[in-house]
């Protein structure tokens, strides 16, 4: 007989679980009343609070509406760069935003995933660090693990499952370079 997946035997073993639970809860409401919603909508507030809260953020940081943050405290992004409308970033570990990057609306940055071999379904993490320049277009995805170098392009939709390279556009499930990156 096949082995099955058992999620009873689980274990959460998040390197975020080393964070306060207290700090852990207050971020979790903060996150919800003023980042997940349009009630605020200053980035100048966002950027405070991301900083009270252990982020690393650089001057004249753009952050939208509907933003949803796991946890600030893994979380540095560089002078001049753009949070669109309902990113995601699921930060259960590092996640580094360069200078002048955008984050186009629907962006999905994840830092986890489960081993689909194991049984238990083990949890994997890995860091995703954006160099300066930096475009992730709409509804794109970032998977854990991921690297995009020098204003390297994620186009709209596409999904990253390898790290993407400087000056480079790419596109598609999964994201394959298409052409270089030409500023003029």
């Amino acid at each position: 007989m096949r082995k099955q997946t058992d999620l009873s035997t689980y274990i959460h073993s998040a390197p975020h679980r080393n964070y306060s639970p207290i700090k852990r809860i207050v971020w979790f409401y903060v996150n919800a009343l003023v980042f997940k919603t349009s009630i605020f909508p200053s980035s100048r507030l966002k950027v405070s609070l991301l900083r009270f809260f252990g982020a690393e953020i650089g001057k004249k940081v753009v952050i939208r509406p509907g933003v949803n943050i796991k946890h600030p405290w893994l979380l540095s992004i560089g002078n001049h760069s753009w949070i669109g409308e309902n990113v995601w970033i699921d930060n259960l570990v590092k996640v580094s935003i360069g200078n002048h990057v955008c984050l186009s609306q629907g962006v999905t940055i994840l830092t986890g995933s489960h081993n689909y071999k194991d049984p238990a379904f083990g949890l994997i993490t890995g860091a995703v660090t954006l160099a300066d320049g930096v475009w992730i277009g709409a509804q794109a995805t970032l998977n854990h693990s991921i690297t995009a170098a020098s204003h390297a392009v994620l186009t709209s939709g596409s999904v990253a499952t390898k790290n993407l390279e400087a000056w480079f556009i790419y596109q598609g499930n999964p994201a394959l370079k298409v052409r270089p990156r030409l500023i003029s």
